[in-house]
């Protein structure tokens, strides 16, 4: 869910044990009601989201924990994320099995199709980080361990085990990577690349993601 002049963005997780529960109209209107007070208030952490008023005086914690009562299975907001960019674009997965926020650094009515499609990459392709500098180094690590152990497997001379690992870790930089990941709507370009093509200036500047499981 996204404000009106497309600044902020929240995206609320509202989990249940049962699908029958997920499915039902009071829960998914309480959920789309969490999310609208969040963008309103925009609280920074998910404890400061459940302090918030629902109605009356009733915060959102207690309104989940009287669902609980109500319903009488675990019901709890799993996850909530936030995003503020010049320009935010959202994407909701099918039957709301995921959630993408995508900021971008430029403003304009003609940027919102490319946030899209970039906030559908997010849900389709699960990329980690934006970029490769935003990738955790115990990551980096890790992937450079198992080049090494693939490249030894593989018989390959000790002195080069480094420079194939180095070249492994590049290719998981492009599947892993949003700038970096091959555009699933034309496999020609990146995703840096896409938004290159549409403006020479526009770069996704983060993105949030929230899965159901």
């Amino acid at each position: 869910m996204v404000n009106d002049s497309k600044t902020k963005g929240v995206v609320v997780k509202l989990s249940s044990e049962t699908d029958f529960v997920s499915k039902n109209e009071d829960f998914i209107n309480t959920a789309k009601k969490i999310a609208s007070i969040a963008l309103s208030t925009f609280p920074a952490t998910l404890e400061g989201l459940a302090a918030e008023k629902y109605e009356g005086n009733t915060t959102i914690g207690e309104k989940v924990t009287d669902l609980v009562a109500a319903i009488g299975e675990k019901i709890e907001i799993k996850s909530y994320e936030r995003l503020e960019a010049p320009q935010v674009e959202y994407y909701i997965h099918m039957g709301n099995k995921a959630g993408v926020l995508v900021g971008l650094n430029k403003t304009g009515d003609n940027f919102s199709d490319a946030g899209k499609d970039v906030a559908m990459q997010v849900a389709a392709m699960k990329p980690i980080a934006l970029d490769k500098t935003d990738v955790d180094s115990s990551i980096v690590e890790k992937e450079i361990e198992i080049g090494k152990e693939q490249a030894r497997g593989e018989g390959k001379p000790e002195a080069m085990l480094e420079k194939i690992a180095l070249g492994k870790l590049e290719k998981f930089y492009k599947e892993s990577t949003l700038l970096n990941q091959q555009f699933v709507k034309d496999g020609s370009l990146s995703i840096s690349g896409y938004l290159k093509s549409i403006d020479k200036d526009l770069t996704v500047t983060s993105f949030k993601h929230v899965m159901l499981g």
